[in-house]
C-alpha cells in the first residue's frame, strides 16, 4: 500500500503524498522534539522535511526505500536546525511548556518525564542514535546509515548514549532520595 502511494504521490498526487505525510507527522515531531529539545525547532524541521520530501519525491529511486530516504531527509533538518541555533544564540531562554497529559498513570508519567529529561541532557550524536534506534525503532545497521556512519560507529554511540543515560537517570534518583531525607521537595 504505502508503495503505491509513494509511486502516485511521485506522479505528483497530492491526495496520496497527504495520506503518506499523515502517517509519518507524529512519529516525525515526536522524534525532532527529542533531538531538538525544542518545539518550535521541531515544528520547523519536520515541515522541511515534508517540503523537501515532495519536492524531491520524484528522484527516488526505489519506492520501497522510502521510509529510509525520509528518516536520512529528517536528520539532515534536524542537522539544519541545530546549525541555526548554533549561529545565532538566544541570551533568553524561555522555558518550555509541555503539552497536558490526559488519564495517564502517574508513575509511567514519571518515568517518562525521567526518561526524557535524561536523553534532553545527551550529546546529540547520542541523542540522535537513542531516538533513531529506541523511540522510531530503526535497526542499528538503518540507524547508522541514516545518519552516514560505520555500524560500529552507531554501535559506539549508543553503548556510550546509554551509559550516559543510565547515569544521569542514576544521579537523578539519588538526588531526589537525598532530598526526600532532609524533606525538601
Amino acid at each position: 500500500m504505502q508503495r503505491d502511494l509513494v509511486v502516485r504521490a511521485q506522479g505528483g498526487d497530492h491526495d496520496a503524498f497527504a495520506v503518506l505525510a499523515g502517517a509519518t507527522i507524529g512519529r516525525l515531531d515526536a522524534a525532532a522534539r527529542l533531538i531538538l529539545r525544542n518545539a518550535d525547532l521541531a515544528q520547523d524541521a519536520v515541515q522541511e522535511t515534508l517540503i523537501r520530501c515532495w519536492r524531491d519525491l520524484p528522484t527516488l529511486r526505489d519506492p520501497e526505500r522510502f521510509e529510509a530516504w525520509l528518516n536520512r531527509i529528517f536528520l539532515n533538518a534536524c542537522r539544519d536546525q541545530q546549525r541555526r541555533v548554533a549561529r545565532r544564540r538566544v541570551e533568553v531562554t524561555l522555558p518550555e511548556t509541555l503539552p497536558h497529559v490526559v488519564a495517564d498513570d502517574q508513575a509511567a508519567t514519571s518515568d517518562r518525564d525521567q526518561l526524557e529529561r535524561g536523553v534532553r541532557r545527551l550529546e546529540p550524536d547520542h541523542r540522535v542514535i537513542i531516538v533513531l534506534h529506541y523511540y522510531l525503532g530503526l535497526p542499528l545497521a538503518d540507524a547508522a546509515a541514516a545518519i552516514g556512519v560505520p555500524v560500529g560507529t552507531a554501535k559506539s554511540r549508543l553503548h556510550r548514549a546509554t551509559q550516559a543515560l543510565r547515569a544521569t537517570i542514576e544521579a537523578d534518583e539519588r538526588a531526589r532520595l537525598a532530598r526526600a531525607e532532609v524533606g525538601a521537595p
